[in-house]
């Protein structure tokens, strides 16, 4: 942290997409509000989105997680049937809606930027505006996994295909950028790569992982927990695992800056 005293400063908030490793976005959000930090505009990709939107609306962590426990990815009445992937995107609404029920931008306490991907003319859009839900659906749509989402006529999906860390929506109205940073790459074992879904995760987080890391000096604070390497896309069995990561990972973060910080003065 450049400045300790990031509490009286504005101070948005980037969350990166990384499936059910966005849980560890909630537990490090915990441990930033525990040292005083309170970010006032957010922008994220994917599962990002999707906890900044929570966040923004004024959920507890405790009920963010909650969010996530009691939504089933995988069950038969979401398999897609004459769309583009295994899992019908839009058959989450009903989850959303019950936590969302003004189904618009204007219902958060916080400013939210969410970014999706116009699959038509391959292009990258932020969504501040409007409806709510079906951008958070959007920017979570997974490639080849879950279906892309229709917003007026135009079909989107995951964020994170072009900005898995879009810092670019706040970074210039904040006077302190927080980023939490949940898709860490690591070298993995050929063993690894037994599905076509881990070869296109593969894939697709090792392109959006450079294009990350040199975004990553913009932040005044950087939360990046090593643990998550472990842990896949899909992993929702583990997501009290992944929440407890991030919020140590946080936790320590914000106590070495508050050390080198107090050796500055």
């Amino acid at each position: 942290m450049k400045d300790m005293e990031v509490s009286r400063k504005k101070t948005g908030l980037v969350l990166s997409g990384g499936g059910v490793r966005g849980m560890a976005h909630i537990g490090a959000i915990q441990a930033l509000e525990e040292h005083g930090i309170f970010p006032e505009v957010v922008s994220g990709s994917s599962a990002g989105a999707v906890v900044g939107a929570l966040y923004c609306h004024g959920y507890s962590p405790a009920e963010m997680k909650r969010f996530f426990a009691e939504t089933p990815l995988f069950h038969i009445s979401r398999f897609a049937f004459g769309k583009p992937g295994f899992i019908d995107t839009d058959k989450f609404f009903k989850d959303f809606i019950k936590y969302f029920r003004l189904d618009d931008f204007r219902s958060l306490k916080k400013k939210l930027y969410v970014t999706a991907v116009d699959m038509l003319k391959g292009e990258k859009r932020v969504f501040s505006e409007g409806e709510l839900i079906r951008p958070l659906l959007a920017s979570s749509a997974f490639p080849g996994l879950f279906s892309p989402v229709c917003i007026d006529e135009v079909l989107y999906a995951d964020g994170g295909i072009l900005d898995n860390f879009p810092i670019d929506p706040i970074k210039s109205e904040v006077d302190c950028l927080v980023g939490i940073y949940v898709s860490p790459l690591d070298t993995i074992q050929a063993e690894s790569l037994k599905y076509s879904v881990n070869v296109l995760e593969r894939a697709i987080r090792i392109n959006y992982s450079k294009r990350s890391r040199s975004k990553f000096e913009a932040c005044d604070v950087l939360i990046r927990p090593p643990k998550l390497v472990q842990y896949g896309l899909l992993d929702v069995n583990k997501l009290e695992d992944i929440y407890q990561i991030g919020y140590e990972a946080a936790c320590k973060e914000l106590q070495k800056e508050i050390r080198t910080s107090a050796k500055s003065q």
